[in-house]
């Protein structure tokens, strides 16, 4: 078969510097329209290879290839992780000092550089552009593109600037890429890049090798350390909370039960969390517990879990945050915990936000999508991939795949929380919040009960069939189908539009059976029904260990975290071939050119120790 001719040298550039045979899915595509001239949108899971999208037309074309990115914390190992392949790349942000940056400088116009990493607000400094029009460049990468929507997740102000590099540089391509996006926010990307002319890639968003698992919130911290001590002893993993208290107090805990983790906010000074940080990523086993300002771009491939503890705002987030986990493709666990709380917080949170009405709608879709992900009683998977316009069938290695939730008619109890709040508001003026609402229900004659005479209305103590927790379920779920909805600080209950037909008996309503307890009936398992990965023979192991501790003593060494040296992925397939000769071992995925060179003999004397 003849190769078209911007894929020859692209391959040899592959085989060559990055050590791997064969390109995967749409990556020979988007390289050959980069290396051709054309623009490119880029939509890739997380792992899924989107940086070779744009480090290889850069390394093939003449001139630098420039990477826009947000993520200033992370480019000096971007950078490293390049240079341990013998890849010619700096980068320029406001960690440098001024001796540093024209250093850097001297090396783009020298052509000593491949690739420059800059983040977007460089970009508006005016002596940045002299800069880049002084040197030549192969083209501009524009990652974590998904920044420039304005209503999104990761929305950064100076990434609408981004569309004037055509205008300036009209003759140099372009690639935007990101992980995450919906068909609307991908026609958003377009607009605001001036990418309208460029070819959209959209691969699949399936991570099969992730088990997304939901779980009703029942003593979350602890469910949460059951979830560490039994599945993911001594793995690397990220806990994601809604505020910095919460994260303090997550990571103290953790740390008091034997589990190493650290806090990560904005709270913190920055060099607490540089420092945290580059724990994370230099050190195994490792766990962090941070806000959302964590974890964008973050290349390690070796992290087994990422947990939620509190209610995303979107899907889009959901997923971005969850793509964290097994970037090497081996089973990794995404575990949300979720409750009635949650629900109230997020819908007073989007009341009382700022900006006009079509913006709180804008915020309560969001949220929809995400309250009928947690509530479905089909395979979350497919739920997923649905929101992103991608068609599936059931992965047989989710929570409800794995434990089918029933349903019931709940519309008899719906019914009967509805006509409480009806009579609250209505007849008494008066609004109250979830507890109040439950205690009439099951008739209990509290001090408040009591104040506002409650014990006189007709719905009080008609649901002792249900209990407490039975209740707040029923309440969570229809605040998620939009039947009831919160108002005020206080998140008081108030119907909707759509209550109206439940109580004129125009509507069944269907409930999620509420679980005894969350257990661990689908993540016993999570390891063995994911993307399926060659198991290592009993012989192997050991070498497998070795190569890694090998690994960790040159990466400490070196001061860079431990994949830059190799991947886990890629000690595996060495430890279960033993190879005793360089070139055996040259033919080991993730073995380039460079990389052999520099580790080879390291890696067949430790194998023969």
């Amino acid at each position: 078969m003849t190769l078209p001719h911007t894929t020859a040298p692209a391959l040899d550039t592959l085989r060559r510097v990055f050590g791997y045979d064969a390109f995967r899915g749409d990556q020979q595509e988007i390289i050959d329209t980069v290396v051709g001239g054309g623009d490119a949108l880029v939509l890739m899971p997380t792992g899924g290879g989107k940086s070779l999208c744009y480090q290889i037309p850069a390394l093939v074309r003449d001139g630098v290839g420039v990477v826009v990115s947000p993520l200033i914390a992370l480019m000096q190992d971007q950078v490293d992780a390049l240079r341990a392949l013998g890849v010619r790349a700096g980068f320029l942000n406001s960690t440098q000092d001024f001796d540093e940056r024209r250093l850097v400088e001297a090396e783009f116009l020298a052509g000593e550089l491949d690739l420059l990493y800059l983040a977007p607000e460089r970009l508006k400094v005016e002596s940045t552009l002299r800069l880049l029009d002084q040197g030549r460049v192969a083209l501009f990468a524009i990652d974590e593109a998904h920044c420039v929507a304005q209503w999104g997740h990761d929305f950064r102000p100076d990434y609408l600037t981004l569309s004037a590099l055509h205008e300036r540089w009209p003759n140099v391509p372009r690639i935007a890429l990101t992980a995450t996006a919906t068909e609307a926010t991908r026609t958003e990307i377009a607009n605001r890049l001036n990418l309208t002319e460029a070819r959209h890639f959209v691969s699949s968003f399936d991570r099969p090798n992730i088990q997304y698992r939901i779980v009703a919130k029942n003593r979350p911290e602890q469910q949460l350390l059951e979830l560490l001590t039994t599945e993911h002893k001594g793995d690397a993993g990220i806990i994601y909370c809604l505020s910095r208290a919460s994260t303090e107090r997550t990571a103290t805990f953790l740390s008091q039960n034997g589990i190493e983790a650290l806090p990560y906010h904005a709270g913190l000074d920055a060099r607490t969390r540089a420092t945290h940080q580059s724990r994370f990523l230099r050190e195994d086993g490792l766990v962090v517990v941070a806000t959302i300002a964590f974890g964008m771009g973050i290349d390690k491939p070796d992290v087994r879990f990422v947990a939620h503890l509190d209610l995303p705002k979107s899907v889009e987030g959901y997923y971005q945050e969850t793509g964290r986990a097994g970037r090497d493709g081996l089973p990794s666990t995404a575990w949300l915990a979720y409750g009635l709380q949650d629900v109230v917080q997020q819908r007073k949170m989007i009341a009382t936000s700022e900006g006009d009405d079509a913006h709180r709608r804008r915020l309560g879709t969001h949220l929809d999508a995400m309250l009928a992900l947690c509530e479905t009683v089909r395979c979350r998977r497919v739920q997923l991939l649905n929101y992103f316009g991608e068609a599936a069938e059931p992965c047989g290695n989710c929570d409800t795949c794995l434990s089918p939730p029933e349903s019931w008619d709940g519309t008899v109890p719906a019914q009967k929380v509805l006509s409480t709040v009806y009579r609250l508001d209505r007849e008494r003026r008066q609004k109250f919040g979830v507890g109040h609402v439950v205690d009439i229900l099951l008739g209990r004659a509290t001090a408040k009960v009591s104040q506002h005479n409650h014990e006189s209305l007709t719905v009080f103590g008609v649901g002792t069939e249900l209990s407490e927790p039975e209740w707040r379920g029923v309440v969570r779920q229809l605040l998620a189908q939009g039947l009831l909805t919160v108002e005020g600080d206080h998140g008081t209950l108030v119907l909707t539009e759509a209550s109206g037909e439940v109580l004129g008996r125009r509507r069944e309503v269907r409930l999620r059976t509420e679980p005894k307890r969350a257990g661990r009936s689908a993540g016993s398992s999570s390891r063995g029904k994911a993307a399926p990965v060659v198991e290592l023979p009993e012989e192997a192991k050991p070498l497998f260990e070795r190569l890694r501790a090998w690994r960790a003593a040159t990466a400490k060494e070196q001061g860079v975290p431990a994949y830059v040296i190799f991947h886990d992925a890629t000690l595996r397939q060495i430890a279960a071939e033993a190879p005793t000769t360089l070139d055996r071992l040259g033919t080991v995925n993730g073995v380039g050119e460079n990389k052999l060179a520099k580790y080879g003999q390291q890696i067949l004397d430790t194998l023969a120790a």
